[in-house]
């Protein structure tokens, strides 16, 4: 059997998720009979059945005891918002199963897998492990880690500069970057994050382009410490506006201004400050934690401007640089 195609076939289905999801992780698995798939299913929304489940519950047919399951992730075996996926596969019969990665859960950790031979089922894994945790690194980062993975993109032309000599905007990247960035950069991450600043000199709309429409919008994240945000930024106008988050600091939260754009539906989160940055725990803590129709983020691409990349760097938090050069 080529255990190989098929989690790369988990690994599509799982991609299903994405956006959806909220702080949890990307997952698909298939049942395999004889080389041909009888199931698939995928995690789709945050708190929904993990994608095991999912698909042991929907199908309805007996299972052989040749029959694969083929999951990207172990299988849970906790009790959290469903069942341990542990429990209905040990229900259903499955006898032999095919994993891509462990799961970084503390409350998983292996014990999911540990359970499953100690019940005489057939494991198989890890395969695929490095795409499967490239994947999920977002996931992998918040239970490991406690914070997002964060992608810091910057473009710059030839001769360093990032904007005119005047400050104003600089046209940068070709429409074949663009389009890259779009779909291997923004439309890969649930979150964009900007200063206010470049929301103030550009009013940029951090949305991804038409083509991209199979993709789910990231969520914006605006680091606004004196609540400077113009009313009629793109960010808090356009049909997107929900998935607008402004990040201000705590003392700003109860100004005049603040208090408006609140009526008005725009979402402000203040966090205390540390010096002249956010404090990065209190930053994270708001943008992982489920809240109301917000269930959290795993993965965050900065855009800018100079002063966020510095902030970012200096505090030793980046995951993975791309640079874009004109």
């Amino acid at each position: 059997m080529n255990h190989e195609h098929f989690m790369h076939r988990c690994l599509e289905l799982a991609e299903e998720g994405r956006g959806f999801v909220g702080n949890g992780a990307l997952v698909g698995s298939f049942l395999v009979r004889d080389g041909k798939v009888k199931a698939e299913a995928s995690h789709k929304k945050f708190g929904n059945n993990h994608s095991e489940r999912e698909l042991l519950e929907k199908f309805d047919q007996e299972i052989y005891s040749e029959d694969i399951l083929y999951v990207n992730l172990e299988p849970c075996c906790h009790t959290g918002k469903t069942p341990p996926c542990t429990d209905i596969i040990l229900e259903r019969g499955i006898k032999n199963v095919v994993f891509g990665m462990m799961d970084p859960d503390p409350r998983v950790s292996g014990k999911g897998i540990e359970i499953l031979k100690a019940k005489g089922v057939n494991i198989i894994g890890p395969v695929l492990r490095a795409e499967c945790e490239r994947l999920n690194r977002g996931y992998i980062n918040l239970r490991t880690k406690g914070r997002p993975w964060i992608t810091l993109k910057k473009a710059q032309a030839r001769d360093g500069s990032i904007a005119k000599p005047d400050g104003s905007p600089l046209k940068i990247t070709s429409k074949e970057q663009d389009a890259w960035s779009h779909e291997w950069l923004r439309a890969k991450h649930d979150a964009i994050l900007v200063g206010v600043g470049t929301i103030t000199n550009d009013n940029p709309r951090l949305t991804l382009h038409e083509l991209n429409k199979k993709f789910v919008q990231p969520y914006r994240i605006i680091l606004d410490r004196s609540v400077r945000i113009p009313e009629a930024s793109n960010v808090l106008c356009d049909e997107h506006r929900a998935r607008t988050i402004v990040i201000i600091s705590d003392k700003s939260a109860t100004s005049d201004y603040a208090k408006a754009l609140k009526e008005k539906g725009i979402r402000l989160e203040g966090i205390p400050m540390e010096g002249s940055n956010f404090s990065w725990d209190h930053l994270w803590k708001v943008l992982t934690t489920p809240k109301e129709d917000f269930f959290g983020i795993t993965s965050l691409l900065v855009e800018g401007g100079s002063k966020t990349w510095e902030a970012f760097h200096s505090s030793g938090f980046i995951d993975e640089d791309v640079l874009l050069l004109g």
